[in-house]
């Protein structure tokens, strides 16, 4: 089942007597919980009908005994089990002629990371129960996760406001839907929220000084380069997430220079890569400073950059290195 027809589910009034949400965004697979624990049981009864149990901790018999447990003065109990995709062989056999025939009055949920769908266990679950996959979004989807939960938090969203929001946060989603709150909040009673807004709200973060580096780096301009890369190293930025900032940044120049070569029109390239008309022009621009001989260049340089921030060594020499490289091409 997809996350779409989940939810669409859900919102049906369907609830699953065994359903095992994963994925490598946990923020998807925690609000699927909610969603799915919200409509699974009585808020005002929830002391006599829940238990969490951890997969980590558990060997399966005490899950099993709580899901075979009736429920209290309700028509159905819940049972969530965290870190499932942790629980031990022994467990998952032991836990495997309940999922074949699980009780009508429970809803056992359980949620985790990575799974092997090979296994006896989830192959019954798949057919006795609800599995679904939580992928992380792609960059180009940012944007629309962005205004769908604008509107869920009550406000519309400018679509290059949003597209800004996505370049500096990135594909965080529990930090997007943090600064959407923020967002909803700050543009009061204005029916959407603007550029400015955002821009307003960010200008002080991390997350727009990695924007501003990046930016300037597209720009091949070294004084504001270094600027921003001394403000970032002063507020003690978390190195890979700076890596993983300048990777996306330039990522897209590079489609974009491909394209420039190619002689596609500019309407096109915005189209073809879902740019929005408010950035089009300043991006075309920054593509037009590296030839795909350079953009190769960089990217063994962001590669060898981040293997130094994942070993610990990534100094503010290397990165300083790498910032007058790019602007300068003097490698």
């Amino acid at each position: 089942m997809t996350p779409q027809e989940f939810e669409t589910s859900l919102k049906k009034g369907v609830v699953p007597t065994v359903c095992f949400l994963y994925g490598e965004e946990p923020f998807l697979v925690e609000r699927a919980a909610r969603m799915l624990l919200e409509r699974a049981i009585d808020p005002s009864l929830k002391d006599f009908n829940f238990n969490v149990f951890f997969g980590n901790e558990s060997k399966g018999v005490d899950i099993i005994d709580s899901a075979q447990t009736l429920p209290m003065f309700a028509e159905r109990r819940a049972v969530l089990v965290k870190r499932a995709d942790q629980l031990k062989a022994e467990a998952l056999e032991i836990m495997l002629p309940y999922i074949q025939n699980p009780s009508p009055g429970t809803c056992l949920l359980m949620t985790g990371t990575k799974i092997d769908q090979r296994k006896k266990f989830f192959l019954e679950l798949k057919t006795h129960g609800v599995l679904v996959e939580f992928k992380r979004f792609y960059d180009n989807k940012l944007a629309g996760f962005i205004q769908s939960e604008s509107v869920a938090q009550g406000k519309q969203i400018e679509g290059a406001a949003a597209e800004l929001l996505s370049a500096l946060i990135g594909n965080n989603l529990q930090e997007l839907s943090s600064q959407i709150e923020k967002l909803v909040v700050y543009a009061g009673a204005k029916p959407r929220i603007t550029v400015d807004d955002v821009h307003t709200m960010a200008s002080s973060s991390k997350a727009f000084t990695a924007f501003e580096l990046a930016k300037y780096l597209g720009l091949r301009d070294v004084a504001n380069s270094i600027r921003s890369l001394d403000a970032l190293f002063l507020n003690g930025e978390d190195a890979p997430m700076m890596i993983g900032a300048l990777t996306r940044h330039f990522r897209q120049l590079w489609r974009v220079r491909e394209l420039l070569d190619k002689k596609i029109p500019t309407p096109d390239i915005g189209r073809e890569l879902s740019i929005n008309s408010f950035f089009l022009g300043d991006i075309i621009a920054q593509a037009r400073n590296f030839p795909r001989r350079d953009l190769k260049r960089i990217f063994e340089e962001f590669y060898r950059c981040d293997v130094s921030s994942k070993t610990g060594g990534l100094s503010y020499g290397l990165m300083h290195g790498l910032a007058v490289g790019i602007c300068t091409g003097g490698w």
